[in-house]
């Protein structure tokens, strides 16, 4: 990059880490609904780095993966300690079957792995509508959630439906409103635990540390076992 010192340096805090971005300028910030944003056009290849789309006066604008990014330049632990994962535990998490919610591939394969780790089975689907259709055609063919699915980790900030949407969506639903859910998301320095307790999430958690994620599943289902 040409003339750096006519460039900006845009600061972020993502994943429990701070970042600086260099780019050749901010012509201006635009705040929008996640119903506005939607999934990039099916049929890209996979060394793409759109995790959305959106349309600002007319325009297409592209929204980068920050963690696939991220993965790449500043890559971190991906698997679970030893100690915190046993036979005991392996027995128990095979009984069980996680969904997982996230439109970043990056992160659906970082949570896929880690509860795999452990033993779960797990389905893993790209945006908070997605998964609502997906639980709720569930239920027209007459199966239980509740017992399919032992818990649902979510991202927040997906397009199309976000997690706070998903998870009241849920709790509004009676035939689903059971479900434990987790909201996991990547921007844990402007996290609101009152707007978590207010969709009635069951807990929250900062990505992206796999022990951390494995102890919270294992009691999780340990509590759902007893």
């Amino acid at each position: 990059m040409e003339n750096i010192s006519q460039c900006f340096v845009i600061i972020t805090e993502y994943n429990r880490r701070i970042q600086g971005f260099l780019v050749r300028g901010v012509e201006r910030i635009v705040n929008m609904n996640w119903s506005d944003i939607q999934p990039p056009p099916k049929g890209l290849s996979n060394d793409n780095y759109l995790t959305a789309v959106c349309q600002v006066d007319k325009e297409m604008v592209e929204i980068i993966d920050v963690e696939q990014i991220l993965s790449e330049v500043a890559p971190t632990r991906q698997d679970i300690s030893e100690g915190i994962v046993n036979a005991g535990v392996t027995e128990n998490a095979q009984k069980h079957h996680i969904l997982i919610v996230d439109d970043s591939s990056v992160a659906r394969k970082q949570i896929k792995r880690c509860m795999e780790q452990v033993g779960f089975a797990t389905t893993v689907l790209c945006d908070g509508r997605e998964a609502l259709t997906y639980l709720q055609n569930m239920v027209a063919e007459g199966k239980d959630v509740t017992k399919e699915f032992s818990m649902v980790i979510s991202d927040i900030e997906m397009p199309e439906m976000d997690g706070y949407t998903l998870t009241t969506s849920i709790r509004n639903d009676s035939r689903l409103q059971d479900l434990f859910i987790l909201l996991h998301t990547s921007l844990s320095g402007v996290f609101n635990e009152s707007m978590v307790k207010k969709v009635g999430a069951d807990g929250f958690l900062a990505k992206f540390q796999p022990d951390e994620l494995a102890r919270l599943a294992i009691e999780t289902v340990q509590v759902q076992s007893e």
